[in-house]
C-alpha cells in the first residue's frame, strides 16, 4: 500500500468505444489534464508516461460502463 501524499496525479479515465476522456488532478486539487484520449494502448501509455515524468506517480481510476445486457 501507499499513501495518497506519494501520488503526483489522480487521472480519471472515462472509457468509450472509440475514444476515452482523461481528467487529471494533483493531490491539492489542481487540474493538470483534461483531454480526449485515443482508444489505443500505446498512446494511452505515452500519456501516462508524460504525466509521470512531470508529476510523479499516476493513479488511474477507470470509469467503464458494463456491457449492455441482452434483451429477454
Amino acid at each position: 500500500m501507499f499513501a495518497t501524499e506519494d501520488l503526483g496525479v489522480f487521472l480519471g479515465l472515462d472509457v468509450g468505444e472509440t475514444a476515452h476522456h482523461g481528467h487529471g488532478l494533483t493531490p491539492a486539487g489542481k487540474k493538470v489534464f483534461d483531454k480526449q484520449l485515443p482508444n489505443s494502448e500505446p498512446k494511452l501509455r505515452a500519456v501516462f508516461d508524460r504525466l509521470a515524468a512531470k508529476f510523479g506517480t499516476v493513479l488511474v481510476i477507470v470509469d467503464q460502463p458494463p456491457p449492455s445486457a441482452p434483451s429477454p
